[in-house]
C-alpha cells in the first residue's frame, strides 16, 4: 500500500494535468469557434463551384478537347492519396479514424491490383503510417496553417499536386479528411480530386429535370473547355482548402472534447486518491493511538 507521502505526491501530479487538460481545452474552444466559422462560411462557395463547373463540364459532352483535370489521363493505374491530418496530438481520435480509413482505401486499392501513392499533410499522417506504409509516401507537407490558416496554404498544396500531376506522377487523386459537425462528431469523409467528377446531387438533380422534361440550356462565353481551362485548377485549390477548414474545426473539437473527458477524469481520480489518502491517514492515526494506550496501560 504506498505511504501517505506517495499518495500526497500523487494527489499533486494529477491536480497539475488537470490544470494543463483544463486550460487546452479552453484554448482548443477558444479556436474551435474561429475554425467552425470559417469551415460553415466555405462550404457554400465550395459545393456551388462543384455545381457549376458539373454543369460546364456536363455541356462539353465528350472528353475530346477536355483539360487534363476532367478527363484524367485515360487509365486509372496510379492513385495518389492526400491523408490531411494535423501535426499535434491530444485530439483524441481525430487522427487515428483518418489514418484508419487510408489503411482501408489503401488495402482496397492494392487488392484491385493499382499502385498507390501517398502525400502526408500533417505530421501525425506521416508517423502512423510510415510503419506499414513508409515506401509509398512521396512527401510530407506539415506547418500548414501556422500561424494561421489562409487560401494560401491550399494554393501550394495544390500546385503540388499539379506539379506532380503533369509529371504523370498518378492517375487520380484522392483526399481524406475529417468533416465537421458537431464538437463530438466528425465524418470521415473520402473526396475525388482529380480527375474532376460532377457531385452525386447535380446527377441526381438532371435525372429529375430530364424526367420533368425541364432542363435548362445555357450558353458559355467563352467556350466551355476555356473555362474549365481556368476554373478547374482554381476548384483544386477552393477543394483542398475546404478540406484543410473541415480537418481545423474537426481537429479542435476533439480536442477540446478529449481534453474536457482528461480533465473530468482527473477529477475522479482525485477524488479517489483524496479517499484513499483519508483512509491510510486515519488508519496511520488509530495505530499510533492504540499503540500509546498498550504503552500506558502496560505501565
Amino acid at each position: 500500500m504506498p505511504s501517505l507521502k506517495d499518495l500526497r505526491t500523487r494527489i499533486n501530479s494529477v491536480k497539475s494535468t488537470q490544470k494543463i487538460t483544463s486550460a487546452m481545452k479552453m484554448v482548443a474552444a477558444a479556436k474551435l469557434r474561429r475554425a467552425q466559422e470559417q469551415a460553415e462560411a466555405a462550404r457554400p462557395y465550395a459545393e456551388r463551384m462543384e455545381r457549376m463547373l458539373g454543369s460546364v463540364a456536363a455541356s462539353l459532352g465528350s472528353s475530346e478537347g477536355a483539360p487534363p483535370l476532367l478527363a484524367g489521363t485515360g487509365k486509372e493505374d496510379v492513385h495518389l492519396l492526400v491523408v490531411a491530418t494535423s501535426d499535434r496530438g491530444l485530439c483524441g481520435g481525430f487522427n487515428s479514424s483518418i489514418v484508419r480509413e487510408s489503411r482501408r482505401v489503401i488495402r482496397e486499392l492494392t487488392a484491385s491490383g493499382k499502385t498507390v501513392r501517398i502525400l502526408c499533410v500533417g505530421r501525425k499522417g506521416r508517423s502512423q503510417l510510415a510503419r506499414d506504409y513508409g515506401s509509398l509516401i512521396v512527401d510530407t507537407i506539415d506547418d500548414v496553417g501556422r500561424p494561421r490558416l489562409g487560401f494560401d496554404d491550399a494554393q501550394a498544396i495544390a500546385n503540388r499536386l499539379l506539379a506532380l500531376y503533369d509529371e504523370d506522377g498518378f492517375d487520380v487523386c484522392t483526399v481524406v479528411y475529417n468533416r465537421f459537425r458537431s464538437v463530438i462528431v466528425q465524418v470521415v469523409t473520402v473526396q475525388q480530386l482529380i480527375p474532376f467528377g460532377p457531385p452525386e446531387d447535380d446527377a441526381e438533380e438532371e435525372t429529375q429535370a430530364e424526367s420533368g422534361g425541364a432542363k435548362a440550356v445555357y450558353e458559355f462565353e467563352p467556350e466551355e473547355g476555356e473555362i474549365l481551362e481556368t476554373l478547374l485548377p482554381l476548384n483544386l485549390s477552393v477543394q483542398v482548402y475546404r478540406a484543410l477548414l473541415e480537418n481545423a474545426a474537426s481537429e479542435q473539437g476533439a480536442r477540446m472534447a478529449a481534453m474536457d473527458n482528461a480533465t473530468r477524469n482527473a477529477g475522479d481520480m482525485i477524488d479517489r486518491l483524496t479517499l484513499d489518502y483519508n483512509r491510510s491517514r486515519q488508519a496511520a492515526i488509530t495505530s499510533e493511538l492504540i499503540e500509546i494506550i498498550s504503552g500506558a496501560e502496560a505501565v
